[in-house]
């Protein structure tokens, strides 16, 4: 017994050990030259909620610099190729750090350039210490033998037009003349500095330095970016840059530790994939700013359409994330119900002008699913007081908005009549399945498809059974009970009117008739995720599942079946296309039941056959199912989140 314990001990003790930030270098590519202000599709690095982010340079006359930075929340644009590139002379002779011997690595929360060269190694490192602030240091040291006397000095060039370099004591403050956003640098080591600009360009230059052979210098700089000027404080960091650096790794260090004791025993490439979708959720986490009044995460920080937070993307992202980030699970959460109406209704997405927030819908109810899974970690109930009655309200909207005929059974719907919208509150935006819907009005200001959806009513089963779980947590028996029975009843609403004995598969039905639409995608397992269906009608789904001609295709588990006339993954928004989302809850559908073995085949399959997924190459939005080719935005948060469930529970 005793060895079998201190077995135990030594595993465990080298899982976190091999989890320490240090054993992940490029987990993703992030080496890039910027050619293209607008171009924003480079995987790059961002941390702590800032709005603004860095990339590794992928030519040899950018070593020394870091290229960037991006800026976000203004139509996501390059503010420069390199805007600190660190400049050396000797004897009035300039360096040739283009020359050097390089090693340059991303880390997890760490962005890292060595150089040797001319007997002097260089090290370029780059953290950030909040969400508006990034530090960048550069050490110097003198590997040769003799006295090294040097002057050193950054450049920079901006590539927006709109930008205007001023130049201070110790500091460059670039306004722009489109925006009230402001970037500047500190320059807080290294003496007096001597500054010259155009308003496009800057040099800046200290007093000469000299390095015994063996010593070293250290220059510190801080970067920092505001979206408006009343945003501006006074900077209070007082740590050291090796302090803030060993608070940084700790940090990340924990991350990692939590998830990896969560998730068990992984091989090294699904631990690197792991991170990557760490490191993928982290840099596109936005911290609150003008109106988003919480911390959130983008779909993609690579995708300007997706500079907002989305209400389906946050109940995925807030699972995953209450793995290893309690608080921003929480607050993803929070962005969205911010705005939840009076009415109880949650806006499908929001931005940081709150008149671009899209009411025409809202997204399928997995909120209480997020709050109860993120709940598992937390340290007491208090997250699950906050938002119980907002929960509640949340729920008793869809049946008072988004019940045409007040059987019990919801449609997707629209608060503008239209049917494109009410598509979108399925997040099946261009499904087949909605291809002949018609609009019905039930009130004022609220619509519904004239179809009645399985999946819709399958997320509303569970997430009775999760406000059950949650009602219980908080010592709410009698609510617990009667949202108990009210999942009962509905569970078998939905296996009676929307299994199709004869086809073996949960379809769609219109309005006050048997006519199912017979289109077979994610929507006919969804009853196995909620445990809704019986093993028979298990069996049943699992065998179309399973079928090559149809779900079980190179990628599996397609939006639509590869057999139907309008399978076309490439243009095909949701007719076609692997989503990670939908995958995970075919997977985890399969598991209730027992096909364990089955859910591991197909998870794995999809692993390996996926573009890049196991290698340096950013997580797509959706994968095409026949080639695997990755498809649509990169560095996408659902797929991600969803991974990190799969390495979880694989």
């Amino acid at each position: 017994m005793k060895k079998k314990y201190c077995a135990v001990v030594l595993f465990f003790l080298s899982h976190l050990c091999s989890a320490q930030r240090n054993a992940f270098p490029d987990v993703l590519n992030l080496r890039t030259e910027v050619t293209d202000v607008k171009k924003i599709l480079p995987s790059v690095f961002s941390d702590m909620g800032a709005w603004y982010a860095y990339a590794l340079p992928e030519k040899k006359e950018h070593y020394g610099a870091f290229i960037g930075p991006l800026l976000m929340d203004m139509n996501g644009r390059w503010l420069a190729n390199t805007l600190a590139q660190l400049n050396i002379a000797e004897n009035g002779k300039e360096i040739d750090l283009s020359a050097a011997s390089p090693a340059i690595h991303y880390y997890p929360g760490l962005l890292e350039q060595q150089l040797q060269v001319n007997e002097l190694k260089i090290t370029l490192q780059l953290i950030f210490v909040s969400r508006n602030e990034a530090l960048l240091q550069t050490e110097i040291v003198n590997t040769g033998k003799q006295q090294r006397t040097l002057t050193v000095g950054y450049s920079g060039t901006t590539m927006l037009s709109t930008a205007k370099i001023n130049a201070l004591q110790n500091s460059i403050d670039i306004h722009f003349s489109d925006s009230e956003h402001r970037f500047i640098i500190d320059y807080l080591a290294g003496g007096k500095s001597q500054i010259q600009t155009d308003n496009q360009s800057y040099t800046v230059s200290f007093p000469a330095v000299h390095i015994a052979a063996g010593k070293a210098v250290q220059l510190l700089q801080s970067q920092k970016f505001y979206h408006r000027s009343a945003d501006m404080q006074v900077r209070k960091n007082t740590l050291s840059f090796l302090q803030a650096l060993n608070k940084n790794k700790m940090r990340w260090d924990a991350y990692l530790q939590q998830y990896f004791a969560k998730a068990g025993p992984l091989n090294n490439d699904k631990k690197r994939l792991a991170v990557k979708s760490i490191i993928t959720l982290m840099t596109n986490w936005r911290s609150r700013s003008k109106d988003i009044l919480h911390d959130g995460v983008f779909p993609s920080v690579n995708y300007q359409g997706f500079y907002g937070v989305w209400s389906w993307d946050s109940w995925k992202q807030a699972v995953a994330l209450g793995y290893f980030n309690q608080q921003l699970a929480q607050n993803n959460i929070r962005s969205m119900f911010d705005y939840q109406d009076e009415h109880g209704m949650v806006a499908d997405c929001i931005y940081t002008d709150k008149k671009e927030n899209n009411w025409r819908d809202t997204k399928p109810p997995l909120a209480a699913w997020a709050v109860r899974e993120i709940s598992r970690y937390a340290k007491d109930n208090s997250f699950i007081k906050e938002m119980y009655p907002k929960l509640v309200k949340y729920h008793q909207w869809w049946y008072k908005n988004r019940d045409h005929d007040k059987n019990g059974l919801c449609e997707y719907g629209s608060t503008d009549g239209t049917r494109i919208a009410a598509a979108w509150e399925s997040g099946m935006d261009n499904a087949v399945r909605f291809d002949s819907a018609v609009m019905m009005k039930n009130n004022p200001g609220a619509w519904s498809l004239n179809q009645e959806s399985v999946d819709l009513n399958a997320y509303l089963y569970a997430e009775k059974l999760y406000l059950a779980a949650l009602a219980t947590s908080i010592n709410k028996i009698a609510e617990a009970e009667k949202w108990k029975k009210e999942a009962k009843e509905l569970g078998e609403l939905i296996n009676k009117r929307f299994y199709n004995t004869a086809k073996g598969y949960y379809y769609d039905k219109l309005f006050n008739t048997e006519t199912a639409i017979e289109t077979e995608g994610p929507e006919g397992w969804i009853p196995l995720w909620a445990g809704i269906a019986n093993k028979e009608q298990a069996a049943s789904v699992k065998n179309i599942m399973v079928n090559e001609t149809k779900f079980n295709t190179k990628v599996p588990l397609p939006t639509l079946t590869a057999d139907h006339p309008k399978f076309n993954p490439r243009k095909g928004y949701w007719r076609g296309p692997v989503w990670l989302d939908q995958f995970y809850f075919g997977v985890e559908g399969l598991k209730q039941y027992g096909y364990t073995s089955l859910a591991k085949e197909l998870t794995d399959k999809l692993l390996l056959n996926g573009e890049g997924i196991l290698t340096d190459t950013p997580l797509f939005e959706n994968y095409h199912p026949v080639t695997g080719e990755g498809l649509n935005a990169k560095n996408f948060s659902w797929s991600a989140a969803h991974i990190l469930m799969l390495l979880k529970s694989n």
